[in-house]
């Protein structure tokens, strides 16, 4: 008997096909995959509290504020302005979620985006 190698992925083709997707694209793909990680962790999907870590969710939610400011200029605001009401949108969620409350200006992502307040 012999078995057929595990087939190896062509580098090639996944080369060409990511040199085919705009950058801004890549930017906003990135953006909602931290938001919707950010919104798992924080239990705000149906399991809820199966998967709620904070810690890990302050660690998402910073990467995605990190992300939109520094590509504030890169992206047209038709991108940016609904990426930065989901970002505000999970840093209310985490301060709700918080048992212990940050100080103003010092939540997760709140050093690029300013004191969130409800």
């Amino acid at each position: 008997m012999s078995e057929t190698p595990p087939e190896t992925p062509d580098f090639d083709a996944m080369t060409r096909d990511i040199a085919e997707v705009p950058a801004v694209e890549v930017i906003v793909t990135v953006a909602v995959n931290l938001m919707s990680a950010a919104a798992v962790k924080l239990g705000l999907t149906e399991e809820g509290e199966a998967h709620k870590d904070l810690d890990e969710a302050r660690k998402l939610v910073h990467a995605l504020a990190g992300l939109l400011d520094a590509t504030a200029t890169e992206i047209s605001s038709f991108h940016a302005a609904p990426l930065r009401d989901g970002l505000k949108s999970l840093q209310l969620a985490f301060r709700e979620a918080s048992l212990v409350a940050d100080e103003p200006g010092q939540g997760p992502g709140e050093k690029y985006t300013g004191p969130v307040y409800g």
